[in-house]
């Protein structure tokens, strides 16, 4: 089975400034070292970034780009989405079919918007999923941005209603080669 590594909008607008996730520069850290690994493997490595008009996700601005630090292929795969469904109204599900990918390892930002929206709609779809448990992050809100993955971490583990598991693996157990 193909394993792609799905980085979701690990931009500017959220790596820095006044929204910068709890802890960025090491999830950026651990994505470039899930990145390199899957590229070592022959893995496709997905970038997916959020864009709206206006605001800080403007497409095009500064402010929309991939991190900085954020270590980005010509061979990776860029999809742009306008929700925080990554498979919405997106070719991401056709991209992956193309290469024959049926698991995912997915990391980036925010836990509890996007990476989780598009881990949900994974499941459906018939992906077997990997969430890179020090490789997401998010802002502090109700809770506080470590609350909100601890949390997000533990109910991936227990989502078992589509038959496999979620699994919750830190970056250094993450295989690309199985």
């Amino acid at each position: 089975m193909t394993t792609a590594l799905l980085v979701i909008d690990v931009q500017r607008a959220l790596s820095s400034g006044d929204w910068a996730a709890f802890d960025v520069g090491r999830v950026i850290d651990n994505i470039n070292v899930l990145a390199a690994r899957a590229r070592d493997s022959g893995a496709p490595v997905v970038f997916v970034q959020h864009e709206e008009e206006g605001g800080p996700f403007a497409y095009g601005t500064e402010r929309w780009e991939l991190a900085d630090g954020l270590v980005v292929s010509p061979d990776d795969i860029l999809v742009r989405k306008t929700t925080t469904n990554s498979f919405h109204r997106t070719n991401l599900h056709e991209v992956l079919q193309s290469r024959g990918v049926g698991r995912l390892v997915v990391c980036g930002l925010q836990t509890d918007f996007c990476v989780d929206t598009t881990i949900r709609q994974s499941l459906p779809l018939g992906y077997r999923v990997i969430v890179a448990a020090d490789a997401h992050s998010t802002v502090d809100g109700v809770l506080t941005a470590r609350q909100v993955i601890d949390h997000h971490n533990h109910v991936f583990r227990n989502i078992t209603s589509f038959g496999p598991v979620i699994a919750v693996t830190p970056t250094v157990e993450i295989a690309f080669d199985e």
